[in-house]
Parts: C-alpha cells; sequence; structure tokens
C-alpha cells in the first residue's frame, strides 16, 4: 500500500519536471513590453471611466 503511494508521488514528481522543462519563460524585454501595455491600457481606462461616470453624474443631477 505505501509502495504504491511513495511510487505514485514519485511518478507525479518525474511528471511535473517533464513539464518544466517544456516551459519557455519570457525574456526580461518581453516582460517589461507586456507589463508596458498592461500599465497604458490601465491608465487609458480608468481614464475613459473616469469620463463616462462625470457624464454620467451631471445627467443624473440634470434629471434629479
Amino acid at each position: 500500500m505505501f509502495r504504491k503511494s511513495i511510487d505514485s508521488v514519485r511518478e507525479f514528481f518525474s511528471d511535473v519536471r517533464g513539464e518544466l522543462k517544456k516551459v519557455s519563460f519570457p525574456t526580461r524585454a518581453e516582460t517589461v513590453g507586456s507589463t508596458t501595455v498592461v500599465i497604458v491600457f490601465c491608465i487609458i481606462m480608468s481614464l475613459y471611466l473616469s469620463f463616462i461616470d462625470s457624464v454620467l453624474v451631471w445627467v443624473v443631477g440634470k434629471i434629479l
């Protein structure tokens, strides 16, 4: 019973090691580029949503 469990755990870690060898990690330049795109997108969306919120507040204020 324990032998089967130990063999199962060893097989699992062997498979994990094999899968990690297949992983391609991004270069530093790719990581910086992707991070820059995400930050710029977040800034643009926050400005857009702030503008839409201001317009909606103004419209609701005029209605009430």
